[in-house]
């Protein structure tokens, strides 16, 4: 039997092999044929265009362990990782498929065959679900399979709603699409969970392993099904869901790689708590920035880097919680390396890149996290009912750099909801007063000229030592500012943020040690100041 999660993707692509499949390599996160998509979100994405018919492919039956991410955009499982036992922001998706070769006959008897034959599942627990007008998955699980009539459920449209069903697949409003049937998994009455189409459908108890997609129609923009001339299969097992199974666990989170990468990361921070849910928020955070980052993205205030941002943020967080006092997120690299087996080549290949882009985000953000927490603690402590007023909210996102999502996310922990109406208000608010801003009465971009450029270090201190470069009143070069004087400052190196992009600038104190003097920077000033040097 198979011990490890590698040993079953193995298994997984080399029963497909057998069977007059394609081993075809996992494509990037990043996917590279569909603008549509944010992340690689499933494993027929790299055969969106031979299901359409627009590539050829030398093979017409392919088996993949495809990586995954579900972060961002329609598809985002972020918010739920750490407080269930299967969501992830990472998980490899096996699969095989069919371009207009074989179809449900085949495609049924081979999810059968491997789960009862090769990984030996007792038949008794498992049952299948087919869509309600598809008689013909129907008789091929009863009558050539063997499955019990009891054990076949026909789920129907959700609402009324023409192909709103959990076993009805669309690509788009037009185009491929067909009926579904998948496999569940009955993991015991010990566990809450009726089977699917009952009202106690969404408990634990029966989990679905196997979906199967079968393409046999295209859909028309007046509604018409017109029959596929070559039906195809498109099929999805989650590796982390079956991995459970085999190794007799129920939380996803149990299996061989994540109790590695949870052990790792208790020895790192120095944690005796094993059963932390902050330990399976990391472990789940580094698949997928780790392969983030080896597939190109690097983290960003926008698109998929934004997206990384987030998640290694949150990362950081929970490793705060745990108590880590240096940067630990990035030291898990090695660990996930070993763990994933043949599926990390290209990770290895990139280890040193990956490490130092996780450990500069963690260092970035480890200044602004202390702060931010502190702030919002206190305000939480006070608080009157449980519900986090907007201005709260947008005060720790303006000022100190604290983002919304990590807010929510502590809120949420104290079971708090943050008003993020009140948010958005006073966002929009801020715009607008950034907008309305009045202008400086000289444009001193265009009188002062200086040689030297201020370094911005903003993003790595608040305080820093400097050298005063010049100093200009009234738009001339003066050797002297005294008491009372509307004076320009130039610094060679600045931890003061210029109003720029909607963002008012930031206030300060220029300490002048010489003279054990202190000189407070206006805004107006700080503004000058970006104008003339950027």
């Amino acid at each position: 039997m198979y011990k490890t999660t590698a040993e079953l993707r193995s298994a997984f692509l080399d029963f497909f092999r057998r069977n007059g499949h394609q081993v075809v390599d996992s494509s990037s996160l990043v996917p590279g044929n569909d603008p549509t998509l944010l992340f690689t979100n499933a494993g027929m994405n790299q055969f969106k265009d031979v299901f359409l018919g627009m590539e050829k492919r030398n093979y017409s039956r392919a088996t993949t362990s495809q990586r995954c991410v579900r972060a961002g955009g329609k598809h985002n499982d972020l918010d739920n990782v750490g407080y269930t036992a299967r969501h992830h922001t990472f998980f490899e998706m096996l699969g095989n498929f069919s371009f207009g070769d074989y179809f449900k006959h085949d495609a049924i008897r081979f999810a059968w065959t491997f789960l009862t034959e090769d990984l030996k599942l007792p038949k008794e627990r498992l049952c299948v679900t087919v869509y309600e007008t598809d008689d013909e998955a129907f008789n091929i699980w009863k009558n050539e399979i063997g499955v019990p009539e009891d054990c076949i459920i026909r789920i129907g449209d959700n609402k009324g709603a023409a192909f709103a069903s959990d076993n009805f697949w669309q690509m788009g409003d037009t185009g491929p699409c067909g009926p579904c049937t998948e496999i569940f998994y009955d993991h015991g009455d010990h566990i809450w969970g009726g089977r699917p189409g009952t009202p106690e459908e969404d408990g634990d108890r029966f989990i679905e392993i196997w979906n199967i997609v079968f393409m046999q129609y295209n859909r028309q923009a007046d509604g018409t099904m017109n029959p596929l001339p070559k039906p195809s299969v498109d099929t999805g097992m989650g590796l982390e869901r079956i991995a459970a199974i085999l190794q007799k666990v129920h939380s996803n989170y149990q299996i061989d790689i994540f109790q590695k990468l949870i052990a790792k990361t208790a020895e790192i921070i120095g944690t005796d708590d094993l059963e932390n849910n902050s330990l399976k928020v990391i472990a789940d955070h580094i698949r997928s920035c780790a392969f983030l980052v080896a597939d190109g993205v690097m983290p960003s205030n926008e698109g998929r880097g934004y997206v990384l941002r987030r998640i290694i943020r949150r990362a950081v967080r929970h490793g705060n919680k745990l108590g880590a006092t240096d940067t630990f997120f990035y030291k898990l690299v090695p660990t996930l390396i070993e763990v994933m087996g043949d599926a990390a080549k290209q990770l290895a290949d990139t280890q040193a890149i990956v490490e130092k882009a996780l450990k500069a985000e963690e260092e970035q953000f480890a200044r602004t996290l202390e702060r931010g927490l502190g702030i919002l603690d206190n305000a939480l402590s006070s608080l009157e009912g449980d519900i986090l007023d907007g201005e709260t909210v947008f005060k720790l996102y303006d000022t100190y750099g604290f983002p919304m999502d990590l807010t929510a996310d502590v809120c949420r922990e104290r079971n708090i909801t943050v008003d993020e109406a009140g948010f958005d208000v006073a966002m929009a608010e801020q715009k607008q007063r950034a907008k309305a801003a009045g202008q400086f009465d000289t444009d001193y971009n265009a009188t002062l000229k200086i040689d030297s450029e201020t370094h911005f270090s903003g993003y790595e201190q608040l305080s820093a030592d400097s050298e005063i470069v010049a100093i200009y009143i009234d738009g001339e070069q003066a050797d002297k500012a005294s008491a009372g004087d509307k004076a320009v400052v130039v610094l060679s190196s600045t931890p003061f943020y210029g109003e720029s992009g909607g963002q008012v600038g930031d206030q300060g104190l220029l300490v002048l040690m010489a003279l054990n003097l202190l000189w407070r920077i206006h805004k107006s000033m700080v503004k000058l100041q970006a104008i003339l040097v950027a």
